[in-house]
């Protein structure tokens, strides 16, 4: 089955950066769009980053211009380099395909402290 194994999470200073990764099994990731997720204090967990299996991105608001994500296809990894932090983006983030979701893994923590 499906598993999705996320991190690179920490505790970090605003300005700060930090890289995730989202190692997948379980299925055939070269053709799958695949996204990050993020899912604050007390909030619904939100799309932040979307990538396509041709590798189009796209992004929401919150986000852009200081996240990236990326894949590679032949290490079933998607990433998220986080650049230029706020504490805004403190939360547990995830990955997951976003027209096939499998389970969702355990997420990593990111502090951003002021």
């Amino acid at each position: 089955q499906v598993q999705l194994v996320e991190s690179g999470g920490g505790l970090v200073q605003a300005g700060g950066s930090l890289r995730l990764s989202c190692v997948a099994s379980g299925l055939i990731f070269l053709i799958y769009p695949m996204a990050w997720y993020q899912q604050a204090p007390g909030k619904q967990r939100e799309l932040v980053a979307h990538i396509s299996s041709g590798g189009s991105t796209d992004y929401a608001d919150s986000v852009k211009g200081r996240f990236t994500i990326s894949r590679d296809n032949v290490a079933n990894t998607v990433y998220l380099q986080m650049n230029n932090l706020k504490p805004e983006d403190t939360a547990v983030y995830y990955c997951n395909c976003p027209t096939s979701p499998g389970p969702w893994g355990q997420g990593t923590q990111v502090t951003v402290s002021s």
